[in-house]
């Protein structure tokens, strides 16, 4: 086996200095002096970070709060499983070694001893030979087995065709090799939701506190009116754990089925001699796979085969270096590896469980969660608030005890409630358990549990919502920081135009040819010698149904609009493959631009055909085949009607694709496949058969997505490997240049250009740089590293196995689904599933809808905590009681974080997030607007309400009535009011900076259904629930006043949003002055994010 670490170019980035790969981190800010919260990239953020800002949190409710955060002993153990399962194919690797070397030395090895494998149906090999010779590349095995050919007739396959592919076949395959699934470990059950939402410390102790007010309730009052104090209690506390729990499950099955989506591969698969795609999980044993550079292996087999086939076994062995694969010394494909490098195929041989990657699956399938910026810098503000909370529930604990036993604290009737030496035992503990009760429903209050788990709420909404948009999440962080993008530098072909691609000019013989595919105009060698190239120099193939009809053709864009003009000039695929052999092959490489094969002709002459980049291909050609069917040498004249036929084509936007052949002298070309395997095709002295231009028309609608972009602050960037002039001509049909004035250096720039400035010069050009052509993907990577550098939030979009770097290294990377590799799909962070620019526009409205409706979610929750505990305090300080009591608040809890959680965080975006800048990753959560706005309800809260405490007797007109009952009176409406005060806040919350918030409200079922329930459930605990929530029923004068207080907030908040705020955050008044920090680039003027905290 021979062994490769640096050539492959999906390895390369990882050494070459050119690639421009580095380990530095650009968010300068987050680092070991930045404070535990402040973490703006969690994407590859060191483990100690993460540690810290889980140390620092306040948290009640550890598994709830950390539940869809990185579980880092998990992660460590996963990471210790997954060593022994490589060590375990290490050592198989190993003694394959070994025993290969004692066959080379002639040692005698021990032959197996036969088995009685156990075969299923007419199958003539057992599922137990084929793992065994899969886990230990057994060689000897295979060879007794008839080789490749061999396995697959005992296997009932073709090399040619794949298998039959009917239901029946595949359902005896699943039958007798099992099925391409592996057991997963089921998802949290109801009743585990409801155990975790049970461990929240603050209801832990109010269930305690419930238990000791029943005990002694009952024992003092009898069980008829005694249990009803702790028992309303803890009612409360069990409501509360069902609706968290209800909630809880909701969102964990979304997740469920978004990890199910992710695994979900699609896939070709040849059947019945036709390339079909499939899932990864239909893949059954004897199945032909055909295998391109970037895809997953996707079950172990054997190579049928490959050109230059390289595989990187990392996932599995452990060691970075690729393998090379023949069908010969090295047919072993493990599942779950990449194709470095080449293309083949390879037959299936063991699915599912009985792979490596099956075992190793099974063992670690349970998904680990992630933690997002958002999320971490919510639990620090929920720290902060909470130890706010917790100060002044302690606060309050003291004065009410304080009060309550130096006899300062009053009954309803006035009567001191308690009395040294004349108070019953009972009653005191009794009293101090109504207040240990409401001190700890005060923390319950103001620790705002649901904040942090708001995040992960909306972004379960957002995936689910996304998917539709044709968006698949792999990373949650991606979701909220692609509201924070301020750039994205976007692929041309299959992104910004539709992929769909036909030839449309041809120049050959030194002239055009019109109509393209008119073959008449072609001589008969040039016609013979296209033909034989465009069959054999392609990864794509040409179906004929056996009952006629159309014909069906594969491959990317580009060769099935080659092939279709080969198939109209008259190729017969099949017939051209056959009459010649590849016997090396170079395959298309982006970095070079084209790709080649070398065929061996019937009368073994060598023939070397080659394809690619229309100006780079005929910068080798020497020669041309004229109309007379004669070679002849390329002069000046002919070159510049060719370079100027190139330009023609590039300025109309069609991709421009040279074909070329040369003759090969026989002694010139290794004879034994080591050689082979190294022979570099030669590339020189080429005789120009062809120059084609391939139209691939915009997409429609990217001209107003790139417009939206635009307007939403965030420039959109081309870079594309094709010519720079049909990149011109489609970035001005896109409008991501507006005029032709605008297209000059640096504005448009080719890769090569960019990549020889040096860095300081590539931080100057980045910013102004629109369009960049002929760009390979390193280029892309100096590119993101040189904006992120200059403080830009940057998303690449990408489909290439070596764009793979450019997609690790952006904040968001954006893979295609549809022509992306498996390599570039899984160093993304998002899947865009159309390949549309439209729907990377979407991700855009998704990203900052994220992070709006939590904003929204935080000025509603801090508007009710201001209220609730200002009002608590106050008058237990003034009066020794206080009118929400622990039932009471327990209500406004749930309806503060579950219920509005769930209405405010799951509101669609709206076209106004895309007209306005980018949001700064590090800009405080709570801006001046949400201050000013949350102030306003609070103080307006705040002041009704401590009147109402205060002077409700007399302005209720219940100085008739018993002290008791009027005292309930007050309090219920206090409550009542408090309550629809929050449900009328609700709507505000919606839009904070509008003054319309009523606009799209219908729309919103969810939210208008939880505000039906709030209601509701509100009327039955006034009316039916009194002895739980010690409320009295209210006349209807009352209801009305309720109503109007709560309503009033309404104008309120249209006066509140007419008065202007100061551009300067709040906080930073409260904050000494930070000097300004300079950016990398040492210019004032480059657009470092304006970090306001």
């Amino acid at each position: 086996m021979k062994e490769e670490g640096n050539k492959s170019p999906y390895r390369r980035h990882r050494n070459d200095l050119e690639a421009g790969y580095s380990t530095r981190n650009y968010d300068e800010d987050d680092d070991e002096s930045s404070g535990p919260f402040d973490i703006v990239r969690t994407k590859s953020a060191p483990v100690d970070r993460l540690r810290r800002w889980r140390q620092a949190a306040l948290v009640l409710n550890a598994s709830r709060r950390f539940r869809y955060t990185l579980d880092l002993k998990k992660e460590e153990e996963r990471k210790q499983l997954i060593a022994k399962i490589r060590t375990h194919a290490q050592v198989i690797r190993a003694a394959v070694r070994f025993q290969a070397a004692g066959l080379e030395q002639n040692v005698p090895v021990t032959p197996k001893l036969p088995s009685s494998p156990i075969r299923v149906g007419d199958f003539l090999i057992s599922s137990e030979e084929l793992v065994s010779m899969s886990r230990e590349h057994d060689l000897s095995l295979l060879q007794q087995n008839g080789g490749v050919r061999g396995v697959a007739e005992k296997l009932k396959s073709n090399l040619e065709k794949g298998v039959p592919g009917d239901e029946t076949d595949i359902i005896k395959r699943k039958q007798a090799f099992g099925s391409n699934t592996y057991p997963r470990k089921k998802g949290r059950s109801f009743w585990r939701f409801v155990w975790e939402a049970c461990r929240d410390t603050t209801l832990i102790i109010l269930m305690v506190a419930a238990a000791a007010s029943l005990a002694l309730g009952i024992k003092t009052e009898g069980i008829k009116e005694g249990w009803y104090d702790g028992g309303s209690i803890a009612l409360a506390v069990l409501i509360v754990i069902i609706f968290t729990a209800v909630s809880d499950y909701k969102q964990s099955l979304q997740f469920q089925n978004l990890n199910e989506e992710k695994q979900n591969i699609q896939l070709e698969v040849v059947r019945s001699g036709r390339r079909i795609k499939v899932s990864i999980f239909e893949i059954v044993v004897g199945d032909v796979v055909p295998l391109k550079i970037g895809d997953q292996v996707p079950a172990d087999g054997l190579v049928v085969s490959g050109h230059s086939l390289a595989i990187d076994e990392s996932s599995m062995t452990g060691e970075s270096k690729i393998v090379h694969k023949d069908t010969t010394k090295a047919p072993f494909l493990m599942s779950g590896c990449k194709v470095a490098d080449g293309y083949g195929s390879m037959l299936v041989t063991s699915v599912g469980i009985n792979t490596e990657w099956g075992l190793l699956m099974a063992s670690i399938s349970e998904d680990n969660g992630e933690e997002t910026p958002l999320q971490v810098r919510l639990n620090g503000v929920a720290t902060f608030i909470g130890i706010v909370g917790l100060i002044v529930a302690v606060a309050v604990l003291i004065v009410l005890v304080s009060r309550y036993f130096t006899g300062h604290t009053r009954d309803p009737d006035g009567r001191v409630q308690f009395i040294a030496g004349r108070t019953k035992v009972g009653d005191a503990i009794d009293g101090f358990i109504n207040i240990f009760t409401v001190a700890v429903t005060i923390v319950v209050v103001a620790v705002p549990e649901g904040l942090p788990l708001a995040v992960t709420l909306t972004l379960a909404y957002s995936m689910r919502k996304m998917m539709a948009d044709k968006a698949l999440v792999r990373r949650l962080s991606a979701c909220e920081t692609m509201g924070s993008a301020t750039t994205i530098c976007s692929d041309k072909t299959g992104t910004l135009t539709l992929n769909q691609m036909t030839v449309v000019e041809a120049y050959a013989c030194g002239k055009k040819i019109d109509p393209p595919d008119n073959k008449s105009l072609l001589p008969a060698r040039v016609l013979s010698f296209l033909i034989e190239g465009i069959a054999q120099n392609t990864t794509g193939s040409v179906f004929v149904p056996e009952g006629g009809g159309d014909l069906e053709i594969s491959g990317s864009p580009t060769e099935k609009a080659v092939l279709q003009w080969g198939v109209n000039l008259g190729m017969d695929f099949g017939a051209a493959r056959s009459d010649s052999v590849i016997i090396h092959a170079f395959p298309f490489n982006s970095e070079k631009k084209r790709g080649g094969v070398a065929v061996k002709l019937s009368n073994s002459e060598i023939r070397v055909h080659w394809k690619g980049a229309a100006e780079i291909v005929l910068d080798s050609c020497t020669s041309y085949i004229d109309e007379n069917d004669n070679v002849v040498l390329m002069d000046e004249d002919k070159l510049s009607l060719f370079k100027e036929a190139i330009e023609d084509m590039a300025a109309s936007s069609l991709r421009c694709v040279a074909i070329a052949c040369r003759m090969c002298e026989r002694e010139k070309v290794p004879t034994n496949d080591e050689e082979l395997e190294k022979w570099q095709l030669p590339e020189g002295d080429l005789i120009l058969l062809a120059i084609v231009g391939i139209k691939d028309p915009p997409r429609p609608g990217v001209k107003d997505a790139v417009q939206l972009c635009i307007n939403a602050g965030v420039k959109v960037r081309m870079v594309t490997g094709d010519n720079l002039q049909t990149a011109k001509a489609i970035a001005l049909e896109c409008g991501i240049l507006e005029s032709n004035a605008d297209a000059t250096e640096p504005n448009l720039i080719e890769g090569k250009a960019f990549r020889n400035l040096s860095e300081a010069e590539r931080l100057e050009v980045a910013d102004r740089i629109s369009v960049m052509g002929r760009s390979s993907p390193n280029d892309k990577l100096l590119l993101v590293q040189a904006l992120r550098k200059r403080g830009h939030v940057v998303a690449v979009t990408g489909d290439g196995t070596n764009d793979a770097p450019a997609l690790h290294e952006a904040d968001i990377g954006l893979s295609m689904g549809i022509q992306g590799t498996e390599v570039a799909k899984e160093s993304s962070d998002i899947i865009i599933l159309d390949d549309n620019f439209a729907s990377v526009v979407k991700v855009v409205r998704w990203g900052r809808s994220v992070y709006a409706n939590i904003q929204k979610f935080i000025q509603f929750q801090l508007t009710v905590n201001v209220a609730a505990l200002i009002i608590n305090v106050v008058a237990a300080v003034s009066s020794g009681n206080v009118p929400l009591n622990a039932v009471q608040l327990l209500w406004v809890n749930l309806i503060m974080d579950t219920l509005g959680a769930l209405a405010l965080a799951t509101e669609p975006p709206t076209d106004h997030l895309m007209r306005r800048p980018p949001v700064g990753r590090r800009e405080p959560l709570i801006t001046n607007i949400m201050w000013r706005n949350l102030l306003i309800q609070a103080m307006y809260q705040v002041t009704v309400l401590l009147v109402l405490n205060f002077r409700g007797r007399s302005i209720l007109n219940l100085d008739h009535d018993t002290s008791e009952h009027a005292f309930r009176m007050r309090n219920t409406l206090i409550f009542n009011a408090f309550v629809l005060c929050q449900i009328f806040n609700e709507f505000n919350a919606r839009k904070p900076d509008e003054i319309n918030v009523w606009k799209g409200v219908t729309k919103n079922h969810l939210f208008m259904g939880i505000v039906g329930l709030e209601v509701v459930l509100q009327v039955i605990i006034i009316f039916f629930l009194g002895k739980f929530a010690s409320t009295v029923r209210l006349s209807w004068k009352l209801w009305l006043v309720s109503v109007v207080i709560g309503f009033f907030s309404w104008p309120l908040a249209i006066v509140g949003k007419l008065i202007p705020v100061p551009e300067r955050n709040f906080s930073e008044f409260f904050k000494k002055t930070i000097p300004n920090k300079k950016n990398p680039s040492g210019k004032e003027g480059a657009p470092l994010e304006d970090y306001a905290e």
